[in-house]
């Protein structure tokens, strides 16, 4: 058939050169269409043949790759082995036969890398459904394959290319190790800092980090080679080096949400001049509170043996030892502390006095919320101290506050009448 279409030519006063180039490329048409027909083949047939059997499965692996068009891509391979098959045969000229099958080889690895690509996908994705996934995440590790897969394909389609055996391409990259270094500097330090991140389990998606210098507070929600995606509180997002949390510092808020409790740790400044010891009218008064009846029975029975044992002048409340309306309340707090639904009794619990300064004597809370999430944290600490500042009036106490000028215009009024 081939010789008569020539010979036909040949009779149409066509030169035997451009006759055997039309050949050629007719083979070359021919070449092509018959790997396209199989290709057409393959994915009316095998590819859906595979795809109604993943259907009837029950695993879920193998519709995920048939959502992800993992069978469609591994179809290529079909025309690549039919013009690398059929090129000695179709073709006469040897040059065009060796860059035939080369480009076939060059397409079927492809294919592959394709193929894989997707593999490496779905795995990811099956892996993400499993709760182990947010302890060790194996992102990094995907991309990192992913890198090898790219670079091996590279050396090998160059190897093809050029027909040359691929171990005597990679010898000849030693030569060029310091400019690929040079050229690939941020890329290797991502590489390096996040194989770090994810084996020393330093930082999780879903953690929350603080890291002020690239202006992040908030959850992580990606790890990659050369970035950590960080979705602040404010719905913004920051992108931070990942070389940058191997290299620099920044804070992890894992250990909070992992313990039994949020820390509310925060002081109350009391007027330092509404500190008193305490009569009998206050100790009378501080009896009728319930959180308060026993502790000042017994200590009230404590310090009057020990006035009485040192024959203490009790006409002097300065003399031996006395109640504070500022102790009673210190104790208090740890009792409505310490009786609060939603403060984690099993952590630490102090009310303790800091050092007074210029604005008052601080009487700090140090307490664990039971419920760590934000919104409701804050809501809890904020109905502690409200409940503080309304108690203070009961125990002779004062809130210490920088005069204002409504402060100014009483005192005048007060000097004028």
């Amino acid at each position: 058939m081939i010789d008569r279409i020539q010979s036909q030519l040949l009779a149409w006063g066509m030169d035997p050169d451009t006759a055997a180039a039309t050949m050629s490329a007719l083979d070359i048409v021919g070449l092509v269409l018959t790997a396209f027909f199989a290709y057409r083949v393959a994915q009316k047939s095998l590819v859906r043949l595979i795809q109604r059997m993943a259907a009837k499965t029950r695993t879920h692996w193998d519709d995920r790759l048939v959502e992800r068009k993992a069978f469609r891509r591994f179809a290529h391979v079909v025309p690549a082995i039919v013009i690398h098959a059929l090129a000695p045969l179709a073709v006469t000229s040897e040059a065009v036969v060796m860059w035939a099958r080369r480009g076939a080889e060059i397409y079927m690895l492809a294919a592959v890398l394709a193929t894989a690509n997707v593999v490496l996908s779905v795995g990811l994705d099956i892996y993400n459904t499993y709760d182990l996934a947010r302890r060790a995440p194996i992102l990094v590790y995907v991309q990192v394959v992913r890198i090898l897969l790219v670079s091996a394909f590279v050396i090998i389609a160059v190897s093809i290319v050029t027909g040359q055996s691929p171990v005597l391409l990679l010898s000849g990259l030693g030569a060029m190790t310091a400019i690929l270094l040079l050229i690939s500097k941020d890329s290797i330090q991502g590489l390096v800092a996040g194989v770090q991140l994810v084996s020393n389990d330093m930082v999780r998606v879903g953690d929350w980090i603080e890291m002020p210098q690239y202006g992040a507070d908030g959850d992580v929600i990606a790890i990659t080679l050369n970035t950590v995606k960080v979705q602040n509180w404010d719905k913004t997002i920051s992108m931070i080096p990942t070389y940058s949390l191997v290299t620099g510092s920044f804070k992890n808020w894992r250990g909070m949400s992992e313990s039994g409790g949020r820390r509310i740790k925060r002081s109350i400044y009391l007027d330092i001049s509404s500190v008193q010891f305490c009569d009998a009218k206050m100790i009378a008064q501080f009896k009728e509170i319930d959180l308060l009846r026993e502790y000042v029975e017994i200590k009230e029975a404590e310090l009057s043996e020990y006035n009485r044992k040192h024959g203490v002048t009790e006409s002097v409340l300065a003399n031996g030892r006395r109640l504070t309306n500022v102790g009673v309340f210190r104790q208090y707090l740890v009792g409505y502390l310490r009786s609060h639904p939603m403060i984690n009794e099993e952590l630490t619990l102090i009310v303790r006095q800091l050092q007074p300064s210029e604005h008052g004597l601080p009487l700090e809370l140090y307490a664990f919320s039971a419920n760590k999430e934000w919104v409701a944290y804050e809501g809890i600490q904020s109905d502690i101290f409200d409940h503080i500042f309304a108690a203070l009036p009961n125990f002779g106490l004062r809130a210490f506050q920088t005069p204002t000028g409504e402060d100014a215009v009483r005192a005048l009024a007060a000097l004028r009448n």
